[in-house]
């Protein structure tokens, strides 16, 4: 079963490689991963009030609706074997958040091509997206040169898919989930190193190519994106190597945590299952710990990304 995923991100991965836009240019941190003791708590953020064209005057955390999946056997997502036969349909959402200092977009969910096809079916998996980021942050009266930061919690096809839409925004991204990405090639005197750089400056080969060209920067566990503790990124390593949740300090709500592929449904929270396709269930066992603990030290409101009890009727401060 874990081929039939694999299999299918990267299907979609390259069909979204087949429509990359404009790349920007490379530019990495030198940092590595090192955990950090901020618990990302803050007093000084400001209660969301409305847009203007210069940005905001408060910080904003805004869902975009970033696709459905339709999910025909739901077994491959619990190692327990106890959801084998059962069907699910989840949404997926991506976040904006506007910030005094700047915008950060997390997660770019199904490929925007999805927009001009009927329903896809690949494996387990039936996907279908009616607006690109781009045309909902066009709603709002902003583009996508407007956003100065994009993060996504990890590199699978339904959190990535949008990234060719990417214009000029720096990716925030940690050291483990970039080299998972983009992992040093074998080489042997079978299969020697070659030089496989496009035009575009991107790897031949890679399964990214929408995200080698972006212009990025390393970051810590626990990153600051804004410098004032309102809006922190911290690592929850297990579904992917370098996978991330996201944590949003809204005074009128209280904190609020996104959980990026932490959990999938709520039943998945209460009974901590594993997908099968994660690339550590002890990794994974433990994020679910650490993140647990750090919601319950600050009362925060967790979202499950793809869970439609969570990201329905949201609070109007949450958008």
């Amino acid at each position: 079963m874990k081929q039939i995923v694999l299999a299918t991100a990267s299907a979609f991965i390259l069909a979204m490689a087949a429509c990359s836009g404009p790349a920007g240019n490379e530019g990495a941190n030198s940092e590595t991963d090192a955990p950090e003791t901020d618990t990302g708590a803050t007093d000084a953020v400001v209660a969301p009030e409305t847009a203007s064209e210069e940005g905001v005057d408060a910080l904003q955390l805004i869902k975009l609706d970033c696709g459905s999946i339709y999910v025909s056997d739901l077994d491959i997502f619990s190692t327990a074997g106890d959801y084998a036969g059962q069907s699910d349909t989840f949404t997926d959402t991506c976040w904006l958040i506007r910030h005094p200092e700047g915008d950060l977009l997390w997660d770019l969910g199904l490929p925007g091509i999805l927009t001009t096809q009927d329903e896809q079916t690949t494996g387990v998996f039936t996907v279908s997206l009616e607006k690109t980021i781009a045309e909902q942050l066009a709603e709002r009266d902003l583009s996508m040169s407007d956003i100065e930061y994009v993060s996504i919690s990890h590199s699978h096809f339904d959190h990535s898919g949008q990234v060719d839409l990417i214009d000029g925004s720096t990716w925030l991204v940690n050291q483990l989930e970039y080299d998972h990405m983009f992992p040093e090639p074998d080489v042997s005197e079978e299969a020697p190193a070659e030089d496989a750089e496009t035009e575009g400056g991107a790897d031949a080969g890679s399964q990214f190519p929408g995200f080698e060209v972006l212009q990025h920067e390393i970051i810590l566990d626990n990153h600051d994106v804004f410098g004032d503790g309102s809006v922190i990124i911290f690592m929850t390593p297990g579904h992917t190597p370098g996978h991330a949740a996201l944590l949003v300090n809204l005074p009128e709500t209280g904190p609020v945590m996104l959980t990026g592929d932490l959990y999938h449904r709520t039943e998945s929270r209460e009974l901590k299952r594993v997908p099968q396709f994660n690339t550590s269930e002890a990794d994974t066992l433990a994020s679910m710990e650490a993140f647990e603990d750090r919601a319950a030290e600050l009362g925060a409101k967790v979202i499950i990304q793809h869970e439609p009890d969570d990201t329905d009727d949201l609070p109007e401060v949450m958008r």
